[in-house]
């Protein structure tokens, strides 16, 4: 028996790349899956229903069942509406994964209010908007395992320099993410995000750039690579993950540490005066925050 049979899910970003692969992935393992996707443009433009049918027909010409949609994520009445058709289509709604995402890069003292709020309203709105449905209907629904499953990523979790909205949109997902693992985990719903690495047409910009290989003949980032952790987080073995973010793709699958205290400095009196201050955040905070991390350059030989 496929560990999904029975269950149901809604993915967006299903059109294409990583979307595809979870939407098709899920699919095999049994799932019922409404394939989501507006089929814009990288940059967020057009719309179009294709992308989202093919994806559907694969799914379905494969032996499995899944239907097709072209959703405008950034409407909150809309997503209303698809979450209300998803459930009446796919005979429940347990599993919701939020990938949709669209790119318009630039550092931040030349990006413009437009690409600014282009990229918040797809990744962090409409993470948002489908999220807030799916879990007024679980509320209204109790006694499921529901998962909630949120596309955040590195450029977030690391700063990625020429990528300010969509690094704030990401770890605003990640903080929404939590947030929600935290308040309906008595609903019976896991809340957990995916920091994905992949080839796909979001990262065709940077393809032979820098130390990663993002070309199509690169099976170790095929989008593919993805979906198993995505699979196990919709199953209902993942029962005991929440409020957690899992790194996925060139072969890892790795679990991100939430964040911790790493180190404090204590008064005895419960204040602080500024020399005081000033001396003690250096001598026990400097040495632990100076590590490189992936956008940094390495040193000249």
């Amino acid at each position: 028996m496929s560990v999904l049979e029975g269950r149901t899910a809604l993915v967006t970003g299903a059109g294409r790349g990583i979307g595809a692969a979870v939407a098709r992935a899920l699919a095999a393992e049994g799932a019922t899956v409404m394939v989501s996707d507006a089929g814009v443009s990288v940059d967020g433009d057009g719309h179009d229903a294709g992308p989202a049918e093919t994806v559907a027909a694969q799914i379905n010409d494969s032996g499995g069942k899944a239907f097709a949609d072209a959703t405008d994520i950034t409407d909150f009445a809309a997503c209303g509406d698809l979450i209300t058709r998803a459930a009446e289509t796919l005979g429940g709604f347990d599993v919701m994964v939020n990938a949709a995402g669209i790119l318009r890069d630039g550092m931040v003292f030349k990006m413009s209010e437009q690409d600014w709020d282009a990229v918040i309203s797809v990744h962090l709105k409409g993470t948002f908007n489908l999220t807030r449905h799916a879990a007024a209907w679980w509320r209204e629904n109790r006694g499921g395992q529901y998962r909630l499953i949120n596309f955040t990523s590195m450029s977030g979790l690391q700063g990625a320099p020429s990528q300010p909205n969509y690094a704030a949109a990401k770890m605003g997902i990640v903080g929404l993410t939590f947030s929600c693992a935290n308040a309906l985990k008595g609903y019976g719903v896991r809340s957990n995000a995916i920091a994905p690495i992949a080839g796909t047409r979001m990262t065709q910009g940077i393809k032979g750039g820098g130390s990663m290989d993002y070309s199509d003949s690169n099976a170790r980032l095929a989008p593919d690579n993805v979906a198993p952790p995505v699979v196990y987080l919709a199953s209902e073995q993942s029962e005991w993950l929440n409020r957690r973010v899992i790194f996925a793709g060139n072969g890892r699958i790795s679990l991100m540490s939430n964040p911790v205290v790493e180190r404090e400095i204590v008064s005895a009196s419960g204040t602080w005066d500024v020399p005081t201050a000033f001396a003690e955040i250096e001598s026990s905070f400097k040495e632990a925050v100076l590590w490189p991390n992936i956008f940094d350059k390495p040193p000249a030989q």
